[in-house]
């Protein structure tokens, strides 16, 4: 069964709400974020995919968060927390002298976390019906907030130390309760743009890492799921073998699952994760999907990602228990990298959504290249890039070369200009508009690409452990040429 939000022609945007335009040091849940919603409905645009909307962790990848259930504080509306009374406007200047174009997270953090843990403060010693409304999050998060809340509280304590270095002590309930209040306001301004986006048909795609962290709460509270040494570090841990990104692999760390395990209680844990997720967002990308059939095993000590194997995953087994607890499979299916014949057939046989990357397109002259448009499916996801590519015109114009060899990265733009019958002045345009008219059901545009930026506008280059994930664009960019264009792409490819 498709998904409802893929059962026909749409497009949109990808764009996580960090990036979004913001006085305060970056973009949030509230007031900017409806005025995108706004512009995805002006242009035409059914569909706002976002990357993971977790706490961040290491290097703030949304992808190392330390729960795979809470909200990131740094997205909460600040503003909105004032205008409510829980802290003063004044108490945000700070934040205004902290850059418009990009996210400075070592300024940032302090600032905003203190003016959270505030609000919170004030917010407990209130009553009335927020509180109400707040009890009643609280036992509908019963699950996993209390944990998270601990699991923080303790942290704090700690000064941010892994949990397998802490000392034996109880967390502080006053802290435990800060961390609940926060998330109560996370998740109240994240259901109030849901409801805002839903009301004007724009539906959003989220995105699940198939590992979470290890330091994080999951891991602390569920050790018996996880290949862990008795000191609670990873034995093995996740990652990739050499690939387009990285001569070395990529390493990331997250522990690997005890599927045998996990399939004795039918999958639990895992379907919890999902069943959350999807309470926040319509259809989610499975992040990394490949490490279902078989998964890539890194010795725990290992300095790179060479020193590998590959093992059999849950397959069938895990997709199957899903479908049958959550109704459906409203799930895209990342099938990007090292893609056997097998992964294709689990993906064909529940038939999810695969992804369709037009970059990856030129890599050769094969007719048959699954990335070509012309071999494309309606059951696809097609993009012109993704969170990890360089943008398109970034792209095209050398700023990632492929290992860093100009002559393939030549003959790749020259392949593309002959596939698109461009001169090359608007590749940005060019790629939007082979997707958008390609059969695939869904296209999904990275917003960087709309505003036809360069390098300087990429989000995250994968194995580069710092300075991902800041990128933001301001306002005065978005402008009404962009909603006509788009709007006239969706009219013109039935995606409106």
């Amino acid at each position: 069964m498709v998904p409802r939000a893929l059962d026909r022609r749409a497009s949109g945007i990808l764009l996580h709400p960090t990036a979004l335009p913001s006085p305060y040091g970056i973009g949030d849940i509230g007031a900017t974020a409806r005025r995108f919603v706004d512009f995805l409905v002006a242009a035409g645009q059914g569909i706002w995919q976002v990357l993971p909307l977790g706490p961040t962790g290491m290097g703030a990848s949304p992808y190392q968060s330390p729960s795979s259930h809470a909200g990131n504080p740094m997205l909460v509306d600040l503003l909105a927390l004032a205008d409510e009374g829980w802290i003063a406007r004044s108490d945000l200047a700070p934040l205004r002298e902290l850059p418009a174009g990009h996210v400075d997270y070592e300024r940032l953090g302090p600032l905003k976390t203190r003016l959270l843990e505030k609000a919170a403060a004030t917010f407990l010693r209130a009553g009335g019906d927020r509180r109400e409304e707040f009890d009643r999050f609280r036992r509908q998060a019963d699950g996993w907030l209390r944990p998270y809340a601990e699991f923080m509280a303790l942290k704090d304590a700690h000064e941010g130390g892994s949990w397998t270095e802490w000392s034996d002590r109880r967390p502080d309930p006053d802290r435990v309760r800060i961390h609940e209040a926060i998330q109560f306001h996370f998740f109240r301004q994240w259901q109030e743009l849901q409801d805002y986006a839903r009301e004007r048909g724009v539906r959003f795609i989220g995105d699940v890492p198939l590992y979470v962290a290890h330091d994080s709460v999951d891991v602390w509270r569920n050790r018996h799921l996880f290949d862990l040494e008795p000191s609670g570090r990873a034995r093995n841990v996740a990652g990739v073998p050499p690939d387009y990104f990285s001569a070395t692999g990529q390493l990331w760390g997250s522990p690997l699952y005890r599927w045998e395990v996990m399939a004795l209680d039918g999958y639990a844990w895992f379907i919890e994760r999902m069943r959350w997720t999807l309470s926040m967002v319509d259809v989610v990308r499975i992040d990394h999907f490949r490490g279902l059939e078989a998964f890539y095993e890194i010795p725990g000590a290992a300095r790179d990602a060479r020193q590998g194997r590959w093992v059999q995953g849950p397959s069938d087994r895990l997709l199957a228990a899903l479908r049958e607890a959550l109704g459906g499979l409203p799930f895209i299916a990342e099938d990007l990298g090292v893609i056997t014949p097998e992964v294709v057939a689990l993906r064909d046989r529940f038939a999810l959504a695969g992804m369709r990357v037009l970059q990856f397109a030129f890599g050769n002259a094969d007719g048959d290249d699954p990335f070509k448009p012309h071999n494309y499916v309606p059951n696809a996801v097609a993009y012109t890039g993704t969170h990890d590519n360089d943008t398109t015109r970034g792209w095209f114009h050398g700023g990632s070369a492929v290992d860093g060899d100009p002559t393939q990265a030549r003959a790749e733009r020259e392949r593309a200009l002959r596939y698109l019958h461009s001169d090359g002045r608007e590749i940005h345009w060019d790629f939007i508009r082979a997707v958008e008219a390609s059969v695939a059901r869904t296209a999904v545009i990275p917003l960087q690409d709309v505003l036809g930026l360069g390098s300087e506008g990429r989000f995250n280059l994968p194995a580069r452990p710092t300075g991902n994930w800041t990128w933001r664009f301001e306002e005065p960019q978005l402008r009404g040429e962009h909603v006509e264009r788009l709007g006239e792409m969706a009219d013109l490819y039935g995606r409106r």
